[in-house]
């Protein structure tokens, strides 16, 4: 195809409606009507012989043509915006810029509240949208553009990805207050035996260590989220495990007790991960530092 015949400001169209996922919300990020952004959605669409977005109960939603071209559509817009911005440094004190993170709940209790509290002072314009969780096709988004950083206990895989270790957590035990047959201390015959809320998951540090050491738990029950825990051991005699900076967040809110675990279970690599295409992007660069800097001091 040759580049003389497409009007590249229609690139920019395709990567707002990539982006909101919205007509109206294009129009308003490029500051236009929205029959001028419907009419090049248009012209794009005849351009490219594809539909590209297709209007639905969610939004509109990219075509699979619209997904390969999303990624390559992006860099070059940034590399173009890169390109001729004089900005050396990223004006975070005025900035308008809104960032996606996607984040486990650990991130959401332990990170998350100081960072923002940080962030409504020094920079007060800029928005911050969380993902609860990394789904399967956390790669393509990270990709896309449509999630700026991801946070979690495994790196993403691949050249094309950046992570960087930022924090080790360990774990501890959580009882609720006057339980009646935890104290001050707990043993590994009463850990064994008293039933364990866990969060759902795939080989469990604690019970592949536990199954070196010939030993088992009984589970009683499993959870999707970290928070379900404590709202159940508060209320049952039940014992559950989690990273110590999130057990101690939960106790400062419900009436748990934070005990050493009876065994030395390994530390837990918190990571931060992003693509490539942002690397040099001053204002990514800005919040993935901020929050190791952050991550550092906890």
């Amino acid at each position: 195809m040759n580049l003389r015949n497409i009007d590249l400001n229609l690139l920019t169209v395709f990567d707002a409606i990539l982006s909101e996922r919205s007509l109206t919300r294009a129009s308003v990020k490029l500051n236009m009507t929205q029959p001028a952004l419907s009419n090049a959605l248009a012209r794009l669409r005849t351009t490219l012989d594809d539909q590209l977005f297709i209007r639905t109960a969610q939004g509109m939603m990219p075509t699979a043509r619209a997904k390969q071209l999303a990624a390559p559509i992006r860099q070059a817009l940034d590399l173009i915006q890169n390109g001729l911005r004089k900005q050396e440094a990223f004006e975070f004190e005025t900035a308008t810029r809104k960032f996606v993170i996607a984040i486990s709940d650990y991130g959401e209790a332990v990170i998350m509240p100081r960072f923002v509290d940080w962030l409504a002072t020094v920079a007060p314009h800029i928005q911050v949208q969380i993902r609860p969780e990394l789904g399967r096709h956390i790669k393509e988004e990270l990709r896309d553009g449509s999630i700026d950083l991801a946070t979690d206990y495994f790196k993403i895989e691949g050249d094309e990805f950046r992570n960087i270790h930022v924090m080790d957590e360990h774990l501890v035990s959580m009882v609720r207050q006057g339980h009646p047959t935890i104290g001050d201390h707990l043993s590994i015959e009463d850990y064994l035996s008293i039933p364990h809320v866990v969060l759902k998951q795939d080989k469990p540090i604690v019970d592949v260590v536990l199954k070196k050491h010939g030993l088992t738990r009984d589970i009683a029950l499993q959870v999707p989220h970290f928070l379900s825990m404590p709202l159940i051991v508060q209320k049952t005699d039940f014992i559950c495990t989690l990273p110590k900076r999130m057990a101690l967040v939960y106790a400062d809110f419900f009436r748990t007790k934070v005990m050493k675990t009876p065994l030395e279970f390994p530390n837990i690599p918190i990571y931060f991960m992003w693509h490539q295409s942002v690397d040099d992007d001053l204002g990514h660069r800005w919040l993935r530092n901020a929050l190791a800097e952050l991550c550092h001091r906890l």
